[in-house]
């Protein structure tokens, strides 16, 4: 078993029966949504909000019950993955392209974990690249005022095409190297218009569950 699937596996055991619960996108979650199939299978009962298309058909196709989060009042428990995590539970998400959902859906839910193998577990952030979440009427000025800012900008491709998010927008990576200040940033970007939002996921994760070689670390927000 994998880091990424221990640390997917043991986040089951927050989940209750009668639960509404949230599912992030990525390849940690895939062991998730996997393994909660199995449990659905044998009497589980719970409903999940999803934060993409692909988490949604993966988990209707495995017998999941999805609501639209339109449909709910509240979740109870989002479990989601990361691409870096630091020892403050700050994170960078949106390597798969959802973090408007996946940001959205967090704000939702009364409890947020994150599931992450060792390597996304990191003293600073900002060695994966950010992505920022953008519309694409003014794309061309904005993508620019990054590059004068030194945030060296990147439109991500799907293949020869532009990136499009579920919500039909473009995602700009920017290759940061570091950031000394992860909440000063988010806002200092998103105020900048045209920006939808930014991968910076400040003070929203309560509990990171680490994979670690054959078994999982537990760090809670204090």
């Amino acid at each position: 078993m994998n880091e990424k699937q221990l640390a997917a596996e043991k986040s089951i055991e927050f989940i209750k029966d009668g639960m509404i619960v949230g599912l992030g996108t990525g390849s940690t979650v895939f062991f998730l949504v996997n393994k909660l199939a199995e449990l659905v299978k044998q009497g589980l009962n719970i409903t999940c909000v999803s934060t993409s298309n692909q988490t949604s058909e993966l988990a209707k196709s495995l017998g999941i019950k999805i609501l639209n989060l339109n449909d709910v009042d509240q979740i109870d428990l989002t479990i989601d993955g990361a691409d870096e995590v630091d020892k403050n539970l700050n994170g960078i998400k949106g390597g798969g392209g959802a973090l408007l959902y996946e940001k959205i859906v967090a704000n939702a839910s009364q409890k947020v974990i994150w599931i992450v193998d060792s390597s996304k577990f990191v003293e600073k952030l900002g060695r994966f690249p950010l992505p920022v979440e953008i519309i694409s009427f003014g794309s061309k000025q904005l993508f620019n005022r990054f590059d004068e800012l030194g945030f060296r900008p990147q439109i991500r491709k799907n293949g020869s095409n532009n990136f499009i998010t579920d919500s039909g927008n473009l995602i700009v990576d920017l290759h940061l190297n570091e950031i000394n200040d992860a909440i000063i940033l988010e806002r200092q970007i998103k105020l900048m218009h045209g920006v939808v939002e930014v991968g910076l996921f400040n003070n929203i994760a309560d509990t990171v569950i680490v994979g670690k070689e054959k078994s999982t670390e537990i760090f809670s927000r204090k």
